[in-house]
């Protein structure tokens, strides 16, 4: 997938394309249904397929005061996710305020047809954009019979009642509920870091754990989880705690993961942790035995759980 960030739509990039646009934070189940209709249609017309989004996220510009909106993939991530598709082109655009400004009718006639020759657009149910989100499902059909493109507007995507949507995986995420939200991602919820030095508590505890520092945003609610952990590539089970630590006084908000079977130095590595299932939420306990006792039987409950294999993403 060739990848283009830029905001000057004078030159060509695609002489006829099948496009769709959109924030796709998460890249889940229903971005990716999207997707796999862009590619579709874009080999049925011989034209590139095409994925429009924005950076930084436009409620980051619109709303930048609204500290709880929390991104669930990084830009990188997101690249990545949406290259495994099988889109040809995903072309990045810098929003601003100004940008924000630009008419629908602007973006149509310069970005889609003058810049991606599009043929073929497709949109999500409730998606819209241009000042005063006037370009809906109706405005781009009007566009699309002169500038001689189609729009397909999806229904919603969902499975058991659920409907996949980037607010839900948030809500999920946020409560801990790690579970729910593999079933709308598809995958796990996964974190990517760095390995620095801690107050090494789980060191003095018999479970040396590795202390993470992390650009991601969407962080999963306080408390332990079977994690996945990738480093080194490899995979390797793991437990992971995230808050603070009551037992020994609290103090600062930790993501600390202690890997089964392992016993290498990760001091400076970059690592990815896949989160699988909450165990149990942080609690504080009565002395240093009662806190060894229950690290012993989370390791063996995520042991249970991690035992049916590896995360779908890395099944092939």
């Amino acid at each position: 997938m060739r990848t283009m960030i830029t905001n000057n739509f004078s030159r060509p990039l695609a002489d006829r394309s099948v496009v769709t646009i959109g924030n796709f934070d998460g890249v889940h189940r229903g971005h990716r249904e999207i997707f796999r209709q862009v590619t579709n249609r874009a080999k049925e017309l011989s034209a590139l397929s095409v994925v429009v989004t924005f950076t930084p996220h436009p409620l980051r510009v619109l709303r930048p005061d609204d500290r709880r909106f929390c991104l669930i993939t990084t830009d990188d991530q997101k690249r990545e996710l949406i290259a495994e598709s099988d889109i040809d082109l995903l072309l990045v655009i810098p929003f601003s305020k100004e940008f924000s400004e630009l008419s629908a009718d602007f973006f149509v006639r310069r970005v889609l047809h003058t810049c991606l020759g599009v043929r073929f657009l497709v949109i999500g149910h409730d998606y819209a954009f241009g000042s005063g989100r006037e370009g809906n499902e109706s405005f781009l059909v009007k566009m699309g019979r002169e500038l001689n493109f189609e729009v397909q507007t999806l229904d919603p995507v969902g499975d058991d009642g659920i409907l996949f949507s980037s607010t839900a995986v948030r809500q999920l995420v946020t409560d801990g509920i790690v579970a729910g939200a593999l079933q709308i991602l598809g995958r796990c919820h996964r974190i990517s870091g760095q390995v620095v030095h801690g107050r090494e508590i789980g060191r003095s505890l018999g479970f040396p754990t590795a202390n993470i520092v992390t650009h991601n945003e969407l962080i999963p609610g306080d408390g332990v989880y079977a994690v996945w952990v990738s480093v080194l590539g490899e995979l390797f089970m793991g437990a992971c705690s995230v808050g603070v630590n009551p037992t020994f006084g609290g103090g600062q908000h930790t993501i600390e993961v202690f890997l089964f079977d392992f016993s290498a130095d990760l001091y400076g590595q970059d690592v990815v942790i896949h989160f699988v299932d909450k165990l149990r939420d942080i609690k504080k306990f009565s002395d240093k035995a009662a806190l060894m006792s229950q690290i012993f039987s989370d390791v063996a409950t995520a042991r249970n759980i991690l035992a049916s294999g590896l995360p779908a993403e890395y099944r092939q």
